[in-house]
């Protein structure tokens, strides 16, 4: 490693004769920092010499790769004369070596993959990466309170997707308990989450989620890890990449103790192309930013904007980025001259020259600089020459972006996906138990309509059968032979018969009576 020095060495400036060395305090590098300038001046080489100088401080380092040249900080430096130099020029030893490097991609392309889940972005950064209105946020905001509520984990894209499906089919219930939940709304949400699925969005999205102290190491040999972030692919989704980054920023603030002004930072956080957090920012999300800015300095950690030119940041923002590299900047229109005013009026002057013009008339690895002193307070601007890096200059070959992958200390604990019951699932269950059962009541609706048919269709059968049966007694009563009438008239015979009959009975009696009666007199 380098000898020990006052702080970061950035490079050299002032005549000849009158050479003085420019350091960044490490001590007050957690005050946050600019680096600016035009397309081509060396913005890209300032970060590397900055993040591999912290590296060599014991600092770990995150920043994005947005062109794919800051790879190269992985591999050891090749200088051409040009770089030999200058290097001789500021009475620098130049050690060929590359920083201890982690490679991050979202897509798992050109390092290991980063994820987070849904739950862990939010709604307020999950609504700027969908572009979503307010009334659209508000809707999202209650589908995250209606998971909270109902124990539903929030993990990829497919819990969400579920999650609004099943908050539209209680939109009633849900709409008395938290507010209205309109069914356009969430129909546009749902294209908005298609949208960012063809992105490639959903990529990060789900577990297992990035630790926060795998990019806090600290290697045996003292030097702090780079965190290089692929982000080539990933700024073809501008508001993904700037909501990603903030997302991340905030869990560096919730999850780091309070720690003051130490030493030296826990970590130094590089936000390469800035302007894309700000453009079209809601008010919100613009105070949620300058929140994290402002108390983050506490967790020890420090944030560098890189950006073409310092307009593009807000100046609540502005206003809390102590340290100050500007490399040169072109002012050709009305609104460049107000932007590079801007830039100049940013720096405490220093009555040997005119900053604005300076600039102009800054030189490719040139730069205005203007640092906190051991008070914090920013030292006069200075025209600088950057130094050259230990480093590559230019990107790793994919060869050596293979090899330092193979020596990664989180080798294998990224690379795999897993897909652990979430709300996806948990709401697809109960859609498929919802349904099972609906299936059931209508098989049983469907065999009690039939086992009552089938018992109005065995009495109208009986009541067939019965009046068959009545029918068929009155046919055969119609058809048999009627019993033949006994005659009441009286033959001659049995006329003479029963005369007979009566005059032998009153001949009878009368002689008995006669015989009664004499009997009765000879007594």
């Amino acid at each position: 490693m380098t000898d020990p020095v006052p702080g970061l060495f950035l490079g050299q400036s002032g005549p000849e004769g009158a050479v003085q060395a420019q350091h960044l305090l490490l001590k007050r590098a957690n005050r946050h920092g600019v680096v600016a300038g035009a397309t081509g001046t060396g913005k890209t080489v300032t970060l590397q010499i900055m993040a591999q100088g912290f590296s060599d401080a014991g600092v770990p380092v995150f920043a994005a790769d947005v062109k794919g040249d800051l790879s190269g900080i992985a591999i050891a430096g090749s200088p051409n004369e040009k770089l030999s130099a200058r290097a001789a020029l500021m009475g620098l030893t130049l050690t060929p070596r590359g920083a201890p490097t982690v490679f991050w991609d979202l897509y798992g392309q050109k390092g290991h993959p980063v994820r987070a889940t849904v739950s862990e972005i939010g709604p307020v950064l999950m609504a700027r990466m969908l572009d979503l209105n307010e009334v659209q946020e508000g809707v999202l905001t209650v589908a995250f309170h209606v998971a909270d509520k109902e124990g539903l984990l929030l993990l990829d894209l497919d819990d969400l997707r579920s999650l609004l499906v099943h908050v539209g089919e209680n939109a009633e219930r849900i709409g008395r308990e938290a507010g209205h939940v309109a069914p356009a709304s969430i129909a546009a949400i749902q294209r908005s989450l298609l949208q960012l699925e063809q992105q490639g969005g959903q990529a990060l999205f789900g577990e297992p989620a990035l630790r926060l102290e795998d990019m806090l190491r600290t290697g045996l040999d003292g030097r702090g890890q780079v965190n290089v972030l692929a982000a080539d692919r990933l700024m073809n989704s501008p508001r993904l990449y700037a909501a990603f980054l903030l997302w991340l920023l905030s869990e560096l603030f919730e999850q780091l103790p309070e720690i003051g002004d130490p030493e030296k930072p826990r970590l130094v956080f590089f936000f390469d192309e800035a302007h894309l957090l700000f453009n079209d920012a809601p008010k919100a999300l613009l105070e949620k930013v300058e929140q994290v800015v402002r108390l983050i300095r506490s967790k020890g950690v420090g944030v560098y904007f890189v950006t073409q030119n310092p307009a593009d940041i807000p100046d609540s923002v502005l206003a809390q980025l102590g340290n100050r590299i500007q490399h040169a900047l072109r002012a050709y229109t009305p609104s460049e001259q107000r932007g590079l005013k801007a830039a100049a009026d940013s720096f405490r002057a220093d009555p040997a020259f005119d900053t604005a013009e300076v600039i102009q008339a800054l030189g490719v690895g040139e730069a205005v600089v203007s640092v906190l002193d051991e008070k914090g307070a920013p030292t006069v601007v200075a025209r600088t020459m950057i130094r050259p890096p230990d480093s590559r200059l230019g990107p790793a070959t994919e060869a050596e972006r293979a090899q330092v992958m193979a020596q990664s200390p989180v080798r294998g604990l990224y690379d795999t996906a897993i897909d652990r019951e979430s709300a996806h699932e948990v709401l697809t269950a109960r859609h498929a138990a919802a349904d099972q059962a609906q299936t059931q009541a209508t098989a049983d609706a469907a065999q009690a309509k039939a086992d009552a048919l089938k018992a109005r269709e065995a009495e109208k059968a009986a009541a067939a059968r019965e009046k068959e049966r009545a029918r068929l007694d009155r046919e055969s009563a119609r058809t048999k032979p009627a019993a033949p009438r006994r005659s009441t008239r009286e033959t001659p015979v049995e006329a003479l018969t029963k005369s007979v009959l009566r005059t032998a009975g009153t001949t009878l009696t009368r002689e008995l009576l006669r015989g009664v009666l004499g009997g009765l007199r000879r007594r």
